[in-house]
């Protein structure tokens, strides 16, 4: 297995306030990586660098994507290489119907059919019915979500951002999402950096490695499995009293 996504001593500011400090994460080709943390702790802003969206200011570390450095790389740059994420909070877009935007992420043509695993996933997602609504307008969270993943499955990215995609969901759509990146990251051979606060994701897919962010900094590298435990039983406050902290395996 070589390496896909090397996050090296990165730190990022935001209007001039330091947001993350020295975050070092390697994830493999085929794995999927979360990092748990509490909200407000750097997770999201993590993501968006990542992806290269403005105003994210990278002042210190390299980004490194199948052994290429996209530091300093736009956002379409980054997809185009095969990198894709998806939002914790999808936008409304008004004027554009759901069926127009799964196509552009499938890089078909508005005149062109989807494909029949296309139209599959559309059905597992219970998106039939949205298909000619404008994209998020007066969907439910769950549906947003749902929608959301689905766009990133259609544009088959090398490795998947997912920003929280288990917050604000039903239990049904957890499960649908969960078991779809799974099938996804195994038919495809692809890795996804996952962030997650409460780690129910990880009831219906696999992690091979995690860590916690905290205060701007990572505080340990464990077993997925172990640290969600750790949380469960501890709280975030436990990962500030371990002694375990900062050991990258």
């Amino acid at each position: 297995m070589h390496n896909i996504l090397e996050i090296k001593n990165l730190s990022v500011e935001i209007n001039k306030k330091r947001i993350l400090n020295n975050i070092n994460i390697t994830i493999g080709q085929g794995q999927s990586y979360v990092m748990f943390g509490p909200n407000g702790s750097g997770k999201t802003t993590l993501l968006m660098a990542l992806m290269g969206m403005p105003g994210y200011l990278v002042k210190k570390g390299r980004i490194i994507f199948e052994n290429k450095d996209i530091t300093k790389k736009a956002v379409d740059e980054r997809a185009r290489l095969g990198i894709g994420i998806g939002f914790q909070l999808p936008q409304e877009i008004r004027g554009v119907k759901l069926l127009d935007i799964l196509k552009i992420s499938a890089g078909k043509k508005p005149n062109q059919e989807l494909g029949s695993d296309e139209k599959r996933l559309i059905k597992k997602f219970m998106l039939t019915e949205m298909l000619e609504r404008d994209v998020n307008l007066d969907f439910s969270g769950g549906e947003k979500k749902r929608a959301e993943v689905l766009q990133l499955l259609f544009m088959k990215p090398k490795v998947m951002l997912l920003d929280e995609p288990d917050s604000g969901v039903d239990l049904e759509s957890l499960k649908m999402i969960g078991e779809e990146i799974q099938r996804y990251v195994e038919k495809n051979n692809a890795s996804a950096l996952v962030i997650t606060h409460q780690g129910h994701i990880l009831e219906h897919m696999r992690a091979e490695k995690a860590c916690v962010l905290l205060k701007n900094t990572i505080y340990c590298y464990n077993e997925p499995q172990k640290i969600l435990e750790s949380i469960r039983k501890k709280g975030y406050v436990g990962c500030l009293r371990c002694m375990k902290r900062r050991r990258q395996e």
